[in-house]
């Protein structure tokens, strides 16, 4: 049996999505965003740990998309995915640019403060509350957590347009990741569909906003030398604006204007189409 979408279902299927989450309540953005921060810490984490113990980067790249399908198949809130799928329900008029700035803000809160309890909770781990050094992985999150703040700093201007244009190409592929785990009517179709582009992502060392909410600050714990001021100005506002640009320009945006262009607000109603619910 094919339980695969068409493309024009899964154009619409986004639409729905992008919907959902516009309208859901600030608890249940925050609770879902959390979960969200969380998830891809914990995969983050496991991811870096793969690669350090096979000493071959691939290996973390397979791994961390078993975050983010958790995410899409529990329907929690993940930013960079919003950042994709809510302008396309306010292009086709079933929620207001006030709503979707209100989901956005909500999520990044939740998101961040997931990542920062895990954070906390890991350095606990890795540390035992501070009493022992953190290990390669320990060394490794410090490196990581310099190399996307402080490493640009030499360059000035020219570094914000590199992190800028980094976080553009990975929510290039969050954003398909989504649509892909829209593709198909079973879980294991959604799994594998999302986790060709978010192993992309991660393999190719793109900047990705959520996970930069745990990997900088997990590493000023253990020492790194950053300052608040450096991990918001060099990477986490102009990655966050470069998450933005990429998810709606490049993936949500051209397949909302090849497939329902000028048809959106005569689609079927919500009830009798595919859906999946609030998946991110």
């Amino acid at each position: 049996m094919n339980d695969s979408l068409s493309p024009l279902e899964i154009a619409r299927a986004m639409v729905d999505l992008g919907a959902a989450k516009a309208a859901h309540r600030v608890p249940d953005l925050l609770i879902r965003g959390m979960l969200s921060g969380a998830l891809l810490a914990f995969a983050t984490s496991l991811a870096l740990q793969g690669a350090l113990q096979t000493n071959v980067a691939l290996v973390g790249a397979l791994i961390f998309p078993v975050g983010f399908a958790i995410i899409i198949i529990l329907g929690l809130e993940l930013l960079t995915g919003n950042f994709g799928l809510v302008p396309l329900a306010v292009l086709a008029h079933r929620t207001t640019v006030g709503r979707m700035l209100a989901n956005w803000f909500w999520v990044f809160v939740g998101n961040m403060l997931g990542s920062l309890a895990f954070a906390g909770l890991f350095y606990v781990v890795l540390t035992d509350v501070g009493n022992v050094g953190a290990g390669p992985l320990g060394d490794h999150l410090r490196a990581l957590a310099e190399a996307k703040t402080i490493a640009y700093e030499p360059y000035g201007y020219d570094g914000l347009v590199t992190g800028f244009v980094k976080a553009m190409l990975c929510n290039w592929m969050v954003c398909i990741g989504v649509v892909m785990g829209t593709s198909s009517k079973s879980v294991v179709g959604r799994i594998v569909g999302c986790w060709l582009p978010i192993f992309a992502f991660f393999a190719l060392g793109f900047e990705h906003s959520v996970v930069n909410m745990f990997v900088i600050p997990m590493g000023m714990m253990l020492g790194a030398k950053i300052s608040f001021a450096d991990w918001w100005y060099w990477n986490q506002i102009p990655v966050t604006l470069g998450n933005i640009a990429g998810g709606f320009l490049f993936t949500g945006l051209p397949l909302y204007w090849t497939y329902l262009r000028g048809g959106a607000e005569s689609m079927p109603a919500p009830a009798a189409r595919m859906s999946f619910g609030p998946a991110e």
